[in-house]
């Protein structure tokens, strides 16, 4: 055999080990994707925002690093375990719905007994992992939002009622609590008010995509409040959630207490919900077209809401004195 030749099987070689290296990154990315899309990477950002703010203010400061990284990454699992298990069991709506058609147990990408079993596994190490390295108090509020999620809002109330996302949201609530408890060890008021606040943000926040898939829930049987109600009613519903959600932000300032950046945050970002509540119910008044109503305007709004709002709750204890 010529150098040459040696020269060329080399390169083949090397070719074909490329070609597997790139074949079994594939295969992983194939095989861990699907479990990540269960958990709904998206949703547990949200989540997240609204955890790690409260931990800055029951610390008055910046709390302890690792504590913070503890809590994420227990959060993070123990929203998975709850997604994961919704996902599971609304496999059949998920199904029919153009929004929800490509998720892996429809798909066929997971199994339903591989989701099972992963989401449990996350349920019990966020468990474990928050009472070894956070605390008990976390953990427990940990395990309670993961039953409030996937067994109060998805087998119990999704199905049957139009206030479904109203008393399911008690569960997007949870972190709010868990952040606070992971640097005190308990609750208070400040955490009370914020849990309070994503508990009215939750509705006008989850409605106006509602009614912009409306047509997906009515084909699933979902009884989500746009399938029950009209457009103006779920309008004057928005704007009522939205009114007192803005009141109950405001309330932090004295109890917190909370200095000028919250202050200003909270009555400008808030006004700006309010204002795009109304105008959406105006549009509703007079029959507008869905074209007109662009509900997902403030659907977006709403999460530029609670991000700003809960940003002030971190950046205000660190920069300002309290106003009271």
């Amino acid at each position: 055999m010529t150098a040459l030749d040696d020269t060329a099987g080399a390169t083949a070689a090397t070719r074909s080990e490329v070609g597997t290296g790139a074949t079994r990154g594939r295969s992983i990315r194939s095989t861990v994707g699907p479990y990540v899309a269960l958990t709904k990477p998206r949703i547990i950002e949200l989540l997240l925002v609204t955890t790690v703010p409260v931990m800055f203010l029951a610390q008055r400061g910046i709390p302890d690093l690792w504590l913070v990284v503890a809590t994420l990454i227990g959060g993070s699992m123990s929203a998975g375990a709850a997604n994961t298990f919704n996902c599971v069991y609304d496999r059949d709506i998920d199904a029919l719905m153009h929004r929800t058609s490509n998720r892996p147990l429809v798909t066929g990408a997971v199994s339903e007994r591989g989701a099972l079993v992963f989401g449990a596994v996350l349920a019990v190490v966020s468990t474990v992992w928050f009472a070894v390295l956070v605390n008990l108090v976390s953990a427990l509020l940990s395990l309670l939002a993961i039953v409030l999620y996937a067994v109060g809002y998805t087998v119990i109330l999704k199905r049957r009622t139009s206030q479904n996302i109203v008393w399911g949201g008690i569960a997007g609530c949870m972190p709010t609590l868990i952040g606070w408890s992971a640097v005190t060890g308990g609750l208070d008021w400040p955490a009370i008010i914020l849990f309070l606040v994503i508990f009215w943000w939750t509705p006008p926040h989850y409605w106006p995509l509602s009614m912009t898939f409306k047509d997906d829930y009515v084909t699933a049987d979902v009884p989500m409040l746009p399938v029950e109600k009209s457009a103006v009613h779920v309008g004057r519903q928005i704007v009522v959630y939205s009114w007192v959600m803005v009141a109950t932000s405001l309330t932090l300032i004295p109890v917190a207490p909370m200095g000028w950046v919250y202050a200003v945050v909270a009555v400008l970002a808030g006004g700006l919900f309010i204002v795009e509540a109304h105008r959406l119910l105006r549009v509703a008044a007079r029959g507008g077209s869905e074209a007109e109503l662009r509900p997902m305007r403030l659907f977006h709004y709403s999460i530029t809401y609670v991000t700003l709002l809960f940003l002030a709750v971190a950046i205000d204890p660190l920069l300002y004195a309290p106003l009271a």
